[in-house]
């Protein structure tokens, strides 16, 4: 690596392709993962935020505990058009912005520390929120529609869970042209770290500059 330089790498694919293990694999190898849906766990635990969406859709995204049952509020933000897209950007709008601050302040810390290898930026909407333009090298993790599927079903999900959460997202084609490397995680994990640990390896050593990164 430059030495001057942090490289940012960006993880991209398909729903249930992998993305969370890839970035597992490769904070292994000594990458900082900053992760979105772990500032997303965060932000939903705000008062303000909870507030928000208490007012919005009432005590039936909430637990008993008094925190926001995510799996409820998955129900009503993917549900079928019109009213799942409309539930979703206001949803979006409400935490994105918070969201994005706290890893932007997370990334700037990391890149003062000297011992920071590379950083993994592990965010579910990489190009829809435009983070993919702040990384060096985007990842494409790469998985059957089957394989996939099935990961998804063995989280709970039904097939149409699957397809709405798909349709809310860039299309495959489109992550796939944004991306540096591809990564197949349709076999085994450890076909899957083994590819991981050639593109590590690759990464280490060469300059990953393409001049000043912008905040998205």
């Amino acid at each position: 690596m430059d030495g001057t330089k942090v490289p940012l790498l960006g993880i991209i694919g398909g729903i249930a392709s992998g993305k969370s293990f890839v970035a597992e694999q490769l904070e292994r190898l000594g990458a900082v993962v900053v992760s979105a849906d772990r500032w997303a766990h965060e932000v939903l635990k705000s008062e303000d935020v909870k507030q928000a969406i208490r007012q919005r859709w009432g005590e039936k995204v909430f637990g008993p505990d008094d925190q926001v049952d995510r799996a409820a509020m998955a129900k009503i933000v993917f549900a079928p058009p019109p009213d799942g897209p409309r539930e979703l950007k206001y949803l979006e709008q409400l935490t994105h912005p918070i969201i994005g601050q706290r890893m932007r302040e997370q990334v700037a810390e990391l890149v003062t520390h000297s011992a920071t290898a590379a950083i993994v930026l592990d965010v579910p909407l990489m190009l829809e929120s435009g983070w993919n333009k702040v990384c060096d090298r985007i990842v494409f993790v790469d998985a059957s529609p089957e394989v996939r599927l099935a990961r998804a079903r063995a989280r709970g999900w039904t097939q149409e869970d699957f397809a709405r959460r798909e349709a809310a997202q860039e299309s495959l084609e489109s992550k796939r042209a944004h991306a540096d490397v591809v990564i197949d995680n349709s076999g085994s994990p450890e076909s899957t770290a083994a590819q991981i640990e050639l593109f590590w390896h690759s990464l280490v050593g060469s300059p990953a500059s393409r001049g000043p990164r912008p905040a998205p």
